[in-house]
């Protein structure tokens, strides 16, 4: 069982330092940027759909 851990592990370490091709730095950036710019569109969207649907309800509801 120990061995197949051990094993496990070591499989691991070669897939990730060996294998695994990782982004430039260039390409960590611009994908952070895209990211960050999709989270702000949909938080405004939320926000909007929010306040359209708080002022609905205080038309329903007054006072």
């Amino acid at each position: 069982m120990f061995k197949k851990f051990v094993n496990y592990c070591k499989t691991c370490y070669d897939e990730l330092a060996h294998k695994t091709t990782w982004p430039s730095y260039a390409e960590l950036n611009h994908s952070a940027v895209i990211v960050l710019s999709a989270s702000l569109v949909v938080a405004a969207v939320v926000f909007a759909m929010d306040s359209l649907f708080k002022w609905a309800m205080s038309m329903v509801y007054p006072g």
